[in-house]
């Protein structure tokens, strides 16, 4: 079944239709940007060519040729394509479905069964695929710009292979304008940096610069459009970005990566394409709090000074000028000595908290507010640190059946190198004591 949408719902083919389904691929080799699934060993091309399709959840950024490959893969192995969509359709669409897919098997004919946005269906009504996907009742294609490892359920995806739809680059942006030449019979009314412009504010979309395309075409300006003037003609969308799904998690983990690899300049590129995308500034601070303690920690302690700053100085600014305190924060961050000796301390003591379960402290470190508590001999034995004469008394404080351990290693970078300077002056003299009272 090869036709287009439009034909496929009983639209007379004199209507006006799009241009982005007028140039709808006929074939799979005519798809662009996805040449690792569709050609040579690809694993749709495989399908195709061995007339042998299998279930596949398809995952990539919108408009990148999901549906389109569905179609086309069951055109070329002679099955029914059948549509739906998650976000309209309940368990009585997917029952009927199912029904039908039975009835044209007992036919002889298979059923290729698109669910776009699969990962809108809830856990009860993704388990109602399992058992018409394995009988063979049908051959599901599942659509979806979620990562499936959060949004499907571990049973569906056991049975079905994903396979990444790559955002499109510039080639195949290109590629898809220079079909809409051809088909309009008329060049893009763009200067060489118009068009530039046109593609980026596609941001991978190859529908929607198509529909940018047909929008120009429709508008007919006298000469070609430079950036500034297609940026008047044409309204740009915001970059897909979701807060509360996998880009919002993927652009933070950027900015913390470029902070930890001391790259400014890319932590300050992922810092603007959050707060492009509408992330809450104030969940950015919290992250570069984080950042401070964890990966910087007491190599340079006035970084975490210097993140909790940016937060309060955005609470009280608010945006826009606000985010120029968590630019600040994020150089300083950026550039500052990186250690995270605190937070392998910290782990490192939690795992021997866990392990030695309710030791007492030692007695000599132990209060004794009453008499009955300093007969026991709570406190007995204590040395004051600050009567010794190097303010330092050495005394063990782990409790009396825990061997001595050093959780705290500090770094030979920033602040830290004197840090451990002053540890081992403590540990000389916690040892020549120790030897002493031998």
């Amino acid at each position: 079944m090869t036709g287009t949408l439009f034909e496929a719902a009983g639209v007379d083919d004199g209507i006006p239709r799009p241009l982005a389904d007028r140039l709808r691929p006929q074939t799979l080799e005519q798809v662009v940007g996805q040449d690792h699934l569709l050609t040579g060993e690809g694993p749709i091309a495989r399908m195709a060519a061995q007339r042998r399709p299998g279930s596949v959840i398809l995952w990539g950024p919108p408009g990148t040729g999901k549906t389109t490959i569905a179609r086309l893969l069951a055109g070329s192995v002679d099955m029914e394509f059948v549509q739906l969509s998650a976000v309209f359709s309940g368990v009585a669409d997917l029952r009927k479905a199912f029904d039908q897919a039975r009835a044209r098997r007992g036919d002889g004919r298979g059923t290729l069964l698109f669910v776009d946005e699969i990962h809108r269906f809830n856990r009860a009504q993704q388990d109602g695929f399992l058992p018409v996907v394995e009988d063979g009742t049908i051959v599901l294609i599942g659509a979806t710009t979620e990562n499936p490892s959060f949004e499907l359920n571990p049973a569906l995806l056991s049975r079905c292979q994903v396979l990444v739809l790559r955002r499109h680059d510039d080639q195949a942006l290109e590629a898809l304008l220079t079909r809409a030449e051809a088909l309009m019979d008329a060049p893009l009314p763009l200067t060489g940096d118009g068009r530039l412009t046109l593609k980026a504010m596609a941001d991978g979309d190859g529908r929607y610069l198509l529909n940018l395309a047909e929008e120009l075409y429709r508008l007919a300006p006298p000469s070609p459009l430079e950036p500034s003037e297609l940026a008047e003609a044409l309204q740009r969308r915001a970059p897909i970005y979701d807060k509360g799904q996998e880009s919002h998690y993927n652009l933070i983990s950027a900015l913390h990566k470029s902070l930890r690899g001391s790259d400014c300049d890319a932590a300050l590129y992922w810092l603007a394409r959050m707060l492009a995308g509408g992330e809450d500034p104030l969940f950015i601070a919290r992250r570069l709090v984080r950042f401070a303690s964890e990966d910087i920690g007491l190599a340079d302690p006035e970084a975490l000074h210097q993140a909790l700053a940016a937060k309060a100085a955005y609470d009280f600014i608010g945006s826009p000028e606000g985010e120029l305190a968590l630019a600040q924060a994020v150089l300083y961050l950026g550039t500052a000595p990186k250690s995270n000796a605190a937070y392998v301390a910290m782990k490192q003591a939690q795992k021997a908290a866990r392990g030695t379960g309710s030791l007492s402290p030692p007695m000599h470190i132990l209060n004794a507010p009453t008499g009955m508590m300093k007969d026991l001999g709570y406190g007995k034995g204590y040395a004051y640190d600050h009567d010794q004469e190097d303010g330092f008394s050495g005394q063990n404080y782990f409790p009396d059946d825990m061997p001595r351990q050093q959780f705290y290693q500090p770094v030979e970078r920033g602040f830290e190198r004197e840090v451990g300077k002053r540890l081992a002056y403590w540990n000389r003299i916690r040892d020549r004591r120790a030897g002493e009272d031998e």
